[in-house]
């Protein structure tokens, strides 16, 4: 067994996001190779083959005496004991790992055919894991897709049925319940032009159609969707007619006041009191638009077929309107500290600017993820400026350290390590 050591040499030149940038592409390099060495010395897909191919005894559906049923008892509760693990196409699909699947696949086709213990085919795992690229990569080779899409698991479930069945994930604790509905309704619809008419009127072991599955796991998650929304919908409306309030009072209340005899404002010559004006109207606009877009929400039907599309754009254009709304707002209020303050003198009017747009600054990074900024930014940056130096350590693999039952391999030749 080998190891292989990634700080083998020295980067201690390096910055540190160019250290974490060069390791992770080490190990992606590296974790690359393993798969491909084991996937080719992979034969588990003979074993899903050959269980595929295995019939298994049928009891009598029709007057079975009490032995019988004995039997069948015990057979049901001797195969549940003796389950097999899950190969690794099906692991790989249940984790979304979608490299490993592609990979697999390449090097044996056959194995998108075969099936686990439940009766499930690749396209049933994904579907029922929530597996979107896993789907849509079987889904590309057409053959594939005409061979499987009709295909029912041993409780006579199809891939429409599994998109009801869905798997506890929790991943989507981190969204809405109204996102999560969505992503479901969607998939719905995008399962739904794989399969045949045929499928959404078929009967699975339940009794069950596709559609009766489908809104008998998904009304309590309607039900929530419901109470999310519209929560959020009353505190974004409460937010939104403050900021109106305030825009509309700052109208009034012009910097730098108004001249007593004609009623003009006293600055209204100066470029940043036209700036101000639009700021403010704009955010009076957009804080009354918000309101309209939350009471519409509010008072929705909140049927199924809302919450694919019209819900939550309106509320996602409502959110938008806010921000905006929020964003002019201090966009005025700088303005106007900036007519009213200025001193003339230049140090003066830098930090007065500065502390002015601070608050923007604050809100732009909240809001549109400057603080998220990749690291492969920064190393663009830096390979830029410096690429020939860099190139020699990105575009080659560095040579590792590998190192064999404790003892250093020193030698200048690298032994194969995959």
């Amino acid at each position: 067994m080998s190891v292989i050591d990634p700080n083998a040499e020295d980067t201690s030149w390096m910055l540190k996001p160019l250290k974490r940038l060069r390791k992770k592409k080490f190990a992606c390099n590296w974790a690359t190779k393993l798969i491909t060495l084991l996937v080719q010395n992979d034969t588990s897909w003979e074993k899903t083959e050959s269980r595929l191919s295995k019939n298994k005894e049928k009891f009598h559906q029709y007057g079975k005496s009490s032995s019988t049923s004995q039997q069948e008892d015990i057979a049901t509760a001797f195969e549940s004991a003796m389950r097999l693990p899950d190969t690794p196409l099906m692991l790989a699909t249940k984790h979304g790992c979608t490299e490993i699947v592609v990979e697999i696949l390449e090097q044996y086709p056959q194995a998108i055919e075969h099936i686990d213990q439940d009766g499930h085919n690749i396209l049933h795992v994904a579907i029922l894991h929530r597996n979107l690229e896993v789907l849509d990569y079987v889904v590309s080779t057409e053959y594939a897709t005409e061979r499987l899409r009709g295909k029912i698991d041993h409780d006579a479930n199809t891939l429409l049925h599994m998109v009801g069945e869905e798997e506890e994930d929790g991943d989507a604790d981190l969204k809405g319940p109204a996102y999560v509905l969505q992503d479901n309704i969607r998939l719905f619809k995008k399962v739904e032009k794989l399969c045949t008419t045929l499928d959404r009127f078929k009967l699975n072991s339940r009794t069950k159609t596709v559609e009766q599955l489908f809104y008998e796991n998904n009304n309590n998650r309607r039900a929530q969707a419901k109470e999310w929304m519209i929560e959020n919908a009353k505190n974004y409306s409460v937010v939104a007619v403050l900021i109106a309030t305030v825009a509309f009072a700052a109208e009034y209340t012009v910097p730098g006041g108004s001249n007593p005899k004609v009623g003009e404002p006293v600055l209204k010559e100066k470029p940043l009191f036209k700036f101000f004006t639009i700021a403010d109207a704009m955010s009076l606009s957009a804080a009354l638009t918000s309101v309209i877009m939350f009471l519409n929400v509010i008072t929705s039907s909140y049927r199924f077929k809302d919450f694919e599309k019209a819900l939550l754009r309106k509320m996602n254009a409502g959110i938008t309107m806010l921000m905006i709304s929020l964003a002019m707002l201090m966009v005025a209020f700088a303005a106007t500290l900036i007519l009213t303050i200025s001193g003339g003198k230049k140090w003066t009017d830098i930090t007065l600017y500065a502390i002015s747009f601070f608050p923007v600054v604050i809100f732009t990074i909240t809001y549109l993820g400057i603080e998220k900024i990749d690291l492969s930014n920064i190393y663009g940056f830096f390979k830029r400026k410096l690429k020939h130096m860099i190139s020699h350590f990105f575009n080659q693999n560095p040579k590792p350290t590998v190192w064999y039952s404790g003892q250093q391999n020193t030698s200048t030749h690298r032994p194969s390590v995959i």
